[in-house]
């Protein structure tokens, strides 16, 4: 068979190609199917595989890197702002010369609250708190409490009391001898009129009895003279009669002298009990006129009388114008805290102010140990008794300067002791890395590499879960990693 020129081995040509494609499309087939049951088989694993690759890892210690830093131990606690001083506030008896038991609207009637005392008000010294039956209740400053009304012929401290106040308010007693004469009196009775009141005079009944010892000293007077007088008529009688007495006569004159000492004993006795009633009749001042409240100004914080009530019990609760704050703290953290230290205080919107640890615990002052990491055992003071470490401790801080704090009684406070700081920067690790050994020794654990090797340690300063810790066997440096956990 002929061909056209040229066109028989190009044809041939073209058939060659095509086939090779062929055969390089078959090849690539074979490769894929090849690779992808290579891949296959990768994937396929035996139960006893499968299983052991679905083991957890084998256990290891956990471990922190040893850091080096400045370390700052505070005591933190929540606290609340109070004022300081709180005293119940009562009268010692009635207002005026009334009564808790009267029945009509006069003298003795029954004792009601005409002006109530005012939360929140500030007392001076001869203030009026309150008035009941229309008189007053005056504030004095002093420690003796009123237990008892003044007046003259009284003494004791604490008329002297009384007589101090007369004399800080401008009202000159005179001497201030713990004994109410006529000098305290008078001044009495220039203070109750500064104020827009009477000082309390001697009660109707106090005038009836002193106008009738009058008139009984009157009387034994009158039959004293008169019985003198009949015995110099007797005489008068005798000298006109013979020089020798009669018996009748000499039994007359003995019985005419013991009348005259018998109206002579009655004189007295009329006298001695005008007399003491003087000295004890003028200006008085009852036991519910007068507060005696040791420092003031005061505070009258709380008020449980309302107009109209009887004040016969705790009329309210007057405080210092200080401000404290109350905290609680637990035994191991009150340990690091000594009187004089200060502290951060500071409410939930910021307000801050610096206040001073004033009482723990109740004393005035604490045996603060060492501040180092809490014993497990109870803590330790110097008179060596052991404490309940959990057990809250009260610390009280005064706020000398309140500022912004002055208008949050009541308000709760962060309150942030520092209590030691280190010098400068240390080693520290977590307190989950001490140990303690059976010989008692703090000790941490090293991991270097595989191994893990105990370093002996003394442990110092701590805050915030982080304590200072220095080798004392060994050594330790800082990013070597400690054990916290297994």
């Amino acid at each position: 068979m002929s061909h056209p020129e040229g066109e028989g081995p190009r044809r041939i040509s073209s058939r060659i190609g095509s086939g090779r494609r062929r055969l390089g499309v078959v090849v690539s087939a074979v490769v894929l199917v090849g690779a992808g049951g290579w891949f296959a088989g990768t994937q396929v694993q035996s139960p006893a595989d499968a299983a052991a690759s679905h083991q957890a890892p084998k256990a290891g210690p956990v471990t922190v890197a040893v850091v080096r830093q400045s370390l700052t131990a505070s005591v933190v606690a929540t606290g609340s702002v109070e004022f300081a001083s709180p005293r119940p506030l009562s009268l010692a008896g009635p207002v005026g010369s009334g009564t808790s038991s009267g029945t009509d609207g006069g003298e003795g009637a029954e004792q009601r609250v005409t002006k109530a005392p005012v939360a929140g008000t500030k007392i001076k010294e001869g203030d009026v708190l309150m008035t009941v039956n229309g008189r007053p209740v005056f504030a004095l400053g002093g420690s003796v409490p009123m237990y008892r009304a003044l007046g003259p012929g009284t003494s004791g401290d604490d008329v002297t009391q009384l007589q101090k106040a007369l004399k800080r308010l401008g009202f000159d007693p005179g001497a201030t001898s713990g004994t109410y004469g006529q000098g305290t009196a008078a001044a009495v009775d220039g203070w109750y009129k500064s104020k827009g009141y009477d000082a309390q005079e001697p009660s109707p009944a106090d005038q009836q009895q002193l106008g009738s010892l009058e008139q009984a000293v009157s009387a034994a007077q009158e039959a004293l003279l008169t019985t003198n007088s009949g015995a110099g008529e007797a005489s008068s009688g005798d000298a006109g009669s013979s020089s020798s007495p009669s018996p009748q006569s000499s039994t007359d004159q003995q019985v005419h002298e013991i009348q005259v000492k018998s109206a002579q004993k009655a004189l007295d006795l009329a006298n001695d009990a005008l007399s003491s009633l003087k000295a004890t009749y003028g200006t008085k001042v009852p036991a519910g006129e007068v507060v005696f409240l040791p420092k003031l100004p005061a505070r009258l914080d709380k008020v449980s009388v309302k107009t109209g009530d009887t004040p016969s019990a705790q009329i309210g609760t007057v405080t210092s114008s200080d401000l404290v704050v109350q905290a609680a703290v637990p035994g191991t953290d009150a340990q690091l805290l000594r009187h004089g230290m200060t502290a951060q205080l500071t409410t939930a919107d910021g307000k801050s102010a610096k206040g001073t640890v004033d009482v723990i615990g109740g004393g005035t002052d604490s045996s603060a140990a060492s501040a180092t990491a809490p014993s497990t055992t109870g803590s330790t003071t110097d008179t060596g008794s052991t404490s309940d470490s959990t057990a809250a401790v009260q610390v009280r801080i005064t706020v000398p300067e309140p500022g912004p704090l002055a208008g949050e009684a009541e308000a709760a406070v962060k309150v942030t002791i520092k209590v030691g700081a280190s010098d400068g920067k240390v080693l520290t690790v977590p307190m989950a890395a001490i140990h303690t050994s059976s010989d008692g020794r703090a000790r941490v654990k090293v991991e270097h590499g595989d191994t893990v090797t105990d370093v002996h340690v003394t442990v110092g300063l701590s805050a915030a879960g982080i304590v200072e810790v220095k080798p004392a066997e060994g050594t330790l440096k800082a990013g070597e990693r400690v054990v916290v956990g297994e």
